[in-house]
């Protein structure tokens, strides 16, 4: 009976044994079905990506061959001879600024900073080296000095001024480590040492990495004169209409006065007027012609980088500062508009003041300024008749506003043009004065 109950509690072990390892393949199976099933549902998620991102791609390429703009070089598509947009009435395309009572404050036109832009060129072209040894060197000083460079107390190639004095403005950095730090404090007639490091990358490599010695001589330091009338007088700047400072500031006041008026005037116009509907047509012929000087100045700069052995952008839109042709083609549009605009204001104002222009004389004279017979002529072959009548246009526009808002007391006169020019004038005495110092 034990025997008995022995063996069958040896059956119970054997069978309990098998049916664990059926419960065990039949949980390998299930997990390795799970698995096949994730592995497949995995791939066809990534099948699904992949087809996606190729849709996109292939969608995004297709959306920019429709919307690329193909570049046009015909100026004067869209405009009839005379200069006006065909086939549509500005007035109703858009609500005219009233440009009959525009109100402009001197700030609006003030030339206070480009008549002491003039005035600090004047007195930069006019400095002159001063030996006054009281005098000492600051940074941002102009300095005249002479200099020997060693290293182990050998002269070394190019560390040599060979006492022909070389211009320096400390703080520059137009010289090795603290170079020019180690000058300040000093005076005209000082010999100062400085110590230098060349950095380890240094253009030169027989003096990369190395500590030098320079003996530095400070011949001088230069000084702007102070702008009076006794420096009108000196440097010749006196004439009839010009006996002081203060109406030498008026007649560089004057050159600059007419140009802020225009600029003024010509923003305020086309900033206040509002479109109220663009001309389709207008805006992609605008669009084309805007690419195709993007092109052309595109290729001009790539020209010009290449020939000084470097490179330029590859294409028109990271030349024109866009991330992508997409984005590109989206500002086109913006731009197109924008130029469409003005034109349609400068026209608007055109029509509604009943101004006329004389091609023809505005012909001649654009020859005769150009001295060539043939200059209008050609810009015409060039633009077409349309583009070139929408220029003088806008010409005549900026003429008339100009008449109508401009201070008399502040415009250059007939009579005072010969002494107008005030920078080309101030530039030639002072070559002849560089020239009479140097001999």
């Amino acid at each position: 009976m034990a025997k008995d109950k022995k063996k069958k509690s040896a059956e119970i072990t054997d069978i309990s044994k098998s049916k664990a390892k059926r419960e065990e393949r039949r949980k390998e199976v299930a997990k390795t079905k799970r698995n096949r099933i994730i592995s497949r549902a995995i791939s066809f998620a990534i099948l699904g990506f992949i087809a996606g991102v190729i849709i996109v791609f292939v969608g995004k390429n297709i959306y920019l061959a429709a919307i690329r703009t193909t570049p046009s070089t015909d100026m004067s598509a869209g405009l009839t001879a005379d200069g006006k947009i065909e086939g549509i009435n500005v007035s109703d395309a858009l609500t005219l600024v009233d440009y009959d009572n525009i109100t402009i404050s001197d700030e609006d036109v003030s030339t206070d900073e480009q008549v002491q832009e003039e005035i600090d060129k004047l007195l930069e072209e006019y400095k002159e080296i001063d030996y006054d040894v009281s005098l000492e060197v600051a940074d941002g000083d102009e300095v005249n000095i002479d200099y020997v460079g060693t290293i182990d107390g050998v002269e070394f190639e190019g560390g040599n001024s060979n006492n022909a004095g070389y211009d320096l403005t400390i703080g520059s950095g137009s010289f090795v480590d603290d170079f020019e730090q180690q000058l300040i404090g000093s005076h005209p007639g000082d010999d100062v040492t400085v110590y230098v490091t060349f950095p380890d990358d240094y253009t030169d490599d027989a003096v990369a990495g190395k500590d030098a010695e320079f003996a530095v001589s400070i011949n001088g330091i230069y000084r702007e004169p102070a702008f009076d009338d006794a420096f009108l007088e000196k440097n010749g700047l006196i004439t009839d209409k010009i006996t002081n400072v203060d109406e030498y500031r008026a007649s560089i006041a004057k050159n600059y006065y007419e140009d802020n008026l225009r600029n003024f005037l010509s923003t305020y116009i086309v900033e206040n007027s509002t479109v109220n509907f663009y001309p389709k047509d207008y805006v992609k012929i605008t669009k084309a012609t805007t690419k195709a000087n993007d092109e052309a100045m595109a290729n001009y700069y790539s020209q010009m980088f290449s020939s000084s052995g470097m490179q330029a952008s590859t294409n028109v839109w990271e030349m024109a500062g866009e991330d992508s042709e997409l984005a590109y083609e989206k500002a086109l549009v913006g731009r197109a508009q924008d130029a469409v605009k003005e034109a349609m204001v400068y026209q608007a104002i055109f029509e509604k003041a009943g101004l006329t222009i004389d091609m023809e004389a505005a012909k001649a004279e654009m020859s005769e300024t150009n001295g060539d017979e043939n200059y209008a002529d050609n810009m015409v072959e060039t633009y077409g008749e349309g583009y070139m009548a929408q220029t003088e246009m806008q010409d005549a526009v900026m003429d008339y506003l100009v008449d109508r808002y401009k201070n008399p007391d502040l415009m250059p006169s007939e009579e005072a043009d010969p002494e107008m020019d005030i920078t080309m004038e101030t530039e030639e005495n002072a070559e002849t004065a560089t020239e009479t110092s140097a001999e």
